[in-house]
């Protein structure tokens, strides 16, 4: 039986375990990224951890999230990472160079690597054949300090690709068609690999697109072969030597698949407030619309960049509509500025931005109230503009640039451009916003400044747990939900403390003050808790008002490890139907409680007052089982080693 791409990576970075599905293993990690949003928390973490230097091949600290600079903090953290960068030896990608993903897929990323990040979509690499990982920082410093980390071993998805897509067709286009199909929970348990006769038609930052996406499927990661469409890309980027082909067996065994005909794929729009709620363009065009964002990690592209900039040239953005253009990296926005095209854009009446995450993550541009906003973004969930009554539609950079000068939604199809765009032998590069390690690393000095306050730590397990029942929520709660992200409080992602009054807040203004009075409690949820970013944020700001359990239908994958490396204990109901069974002024009791974790997956629980007995699952590996009875990753990492 031949392997797959995922199968291949993983075995040949295997350090321990067994590659059966379900089970977990340890692999080799060739490189790691952070973001400033998540970096503070793993940086701290990494100096709880303190190696002489890094354990990878290479490391990157990218500054993209908090580049709104309206008091000290987030200049302050900033210049923290790029302390701690110095002092492990890690390369520090300064703000203004670009989005860590746009970035690393042109700089760094390479085929049959691994690559985990602090961020969800740290996947978008997987287009070049990289299997790429959003993890919580935790893991992420883990994975700097000692140079693995730990998995599940995932199922397989196959996407099949046939077809010659449309012109005006965008990588966007694509995803958007799988996220309709999949919705986004299908993803989950598995790493999405496509394969099929239309990829030749598929640029390198289209697959990108792709598997930026993924995200939103809950899936591990997604990933393309590297093939020929790979080799010109590196060749393009200065860097041919990094090129290997690198693609499934024939013969591969998958345990899921999905046929799509690109021919039949039409511009598709997702509709608030979700990225599976897809429909085609054509259904809502001519609805009128109020701010376009083009950006992002998804869609910041050069060819991207160069179809908005053909598509406004000699036109007139809206006057209805605020049109803002993120290009994705310093060298992109450097090339756009050389070849005319940031002047056609300037002349349509488009605000060009600096090359950042900036209004995907709230970070300014939020819409007006009631506001309707086309974004070329991953996610739409409701109030993440920083508008909580703004109708926010994800769609491609074609349908985002004819609208805005429509004033309404316009399907590009309805339209003739011959949006074709001939690709720079080289593209160059810009090298000034990295600063590279030098000099006796250890000699370098940590920067901290006032609004950088100590991480959360758990305490070790009671033999006994009476848990008041926090709040009750419903499905699909983000992290996002959890822990808002704005441009108000962005800027104190380093400040537990602080940012621990505003937890879970839209869904109970008072939570904050209640879980701090009842010193101890859980949270009940039904499925997919915690989708969406990595943030551990999520994790441990609950930790800090003493939040012992959360009992969910089902957990995102990176959160449910985020709540067990912080010492949360992330329960599953055996019987989902004991969801309608508790009531807001109930409480959970627990009997030995590390004795039953030990013992079984299994625990059984009590509800106060009913006394109705519920079970609970905690399906763990033993690894995970000594991080919870241990009180947290931190505590039990410290000395352990894996090795071949």
């Amino acid at each position: 039986m031949g392997q797959t791409l995922t199968a291949k990576i993983l075995s040949s970075h295997l350090l321990k375990g067994e590659l059966s599905i379900g089970s977990e293993v340890a692999v080799k990690v060739n490189q790691t990224l952070t973001q400033d949003s998540t970096g503070t928390m793993a940086y701290l973490q990494l100096l709880a951890l303190d190696p002489d230097k890094v354990n990878t091949d290479l490391s990157v600290a990218y500054i993209d999230h908090n580049m709104l600079q309206t008091g000290f903090e987030n200049a302050d953290d900033h210049a923290f990472i790029q302390s701690v960068a110095q002092h492990y030896g890690i390369i520090y990608s300064k703000a203004g160079g670009g989005i860590c993903h746009q970035v690393h897929l042109e700089r760094f990323s390479k085929p049959n690597t691994i690559l985990i990040g602090s961020d969800s979509h740290t996947p978008t690499c997987g287009g070049v054949g990289a299997l790429a990982i959003g993890a919580g920082g935790l893991d992420v410093a883990i994975g700097m300090a000692k140079g693995f980390y730990f998995m599940k071993v995932p199922k397989v998805y196959q996407i099949i690709l046939n077809g010659k897509p449309h012109p005006t067709l965008n990588g966007k286009d694509i995803i958007l068609s799988v996220l309709k199909a999949l919705t986004v929970t299908g993803g989950v348990g598995y790493v999405l690999e496509y394969c099929g006769d239309g990829l030749k038609y598929l640029s390198v930052t289209d697959r990108a697109t792709i598997c930026n996406m993924g995200a939103e499927l809950g899936a591990t990661s997604s990933i393309f072969p590297s093939d020929e469409n790979t080799r010109q890309y590196m060749i393009q980027q200065g860097r041919p030597s990094d090129y290997l082909p690198f693609s499934a067996d024939p013969d591969a065994n998958y345990e899921a698949s999905l046929s799509l005909d690109l021919s039949q794929i039409a511009p598709m729009i997702a509709k608030p407030h979700s990225p599976d709620n897809v429909v085609k363009v054509s259904e809502v065009a001519g609805l009128k619309i109020d701010q376009v964002a083009i950006g992002s990690c998804t869609n910041s592209s050069y060819s991207d960049m160069m179809k908005v900039a053909r598509i406004l040239k000699g036109k007139q953005v809206h006057p209805d509509v605020s049109l803002v253009v993120t290009p994705g990296s310093a060298n992109i926005l450097r090339l756009l500025a050389e070849n005319g095209a940031l002047s056609d854009m300037i002349s349509a009446g488009a605000r060009i931005l600096e090359s950042g995450c900036g209004p995907c993550i709230g970070m300014g541009q939020a819409p007006k109230s009631n506001g309707v906003s086309l974004r070329t973004f991953n996610r739409n969930f409701l109030g993440r503009s920083g508008t909580q009554n703004a109708q926010v539609y994800l769609v491609s950079p074609e349908t985002a640039a004819y609208s805005a000068i429509e004033g309404s939604i316009s399907d590009p199809m309805a339209h003739h451009d011959d949006l074709s765009i001939i690709q720079p032998i080289t593209f160059g590069q810009v090298d000034r916003y990295f600063i590279f390690p030098k000099g006796k690393l250890k000699d370098n000095p940590i920067q901290m400044g006032p609004n950088i306050k100590p991480f959360p730590l758990a305490q070790a397990l009671p033999n006994d747990l009476t848990l008041p029942v926090l709040i009750k929520l419903k499905d699909n709660i983000t992290t996002d939900d959890i822990v808002p992200s704005h441009a108000k409080l962005l800027p104190y992602r380093s400040n537990i403390p602080y940012l621990a009054d505003f937890c879970l807040t839209s869904f109970d203004p008072e939570l904050p003050l209640k879980a701090k009075a009842l010193k101890g409690s859980i949270i009940i949820a039904k499925e997919n808790y915690g989708q969406g970013s990595s943030r551990e944020h999520a994790a441990l700001i609950p930790l800090y008002l003493q939040v012992k359990a959360v009992l969910a239908v089902s957990f995102a994958r990176i959160h449910r490890s985020n709540l067990i490396n912080t010492g949360i204990l992330p329960f599953v109901f055996e019987n989902p139907m004991d969801y309608d069974e508790i009531l807001d002024s109930d409480s959970i009791q627990i009997h030995d409680v590390a004795h039953q974790i030990s013992l079984s997956d299994h625990i059984d629980a009590i509800l106060i007052p009913s006394q109705k007995r519920i079970v609970l699952n905690l399906k763990l590996s033993e690894r995970e089982k000594e991080i919870l009875l241990n009180a947290g990753y931190l505590n039990y990492i410290k000395g352990l080693k894996v090795t071949q």
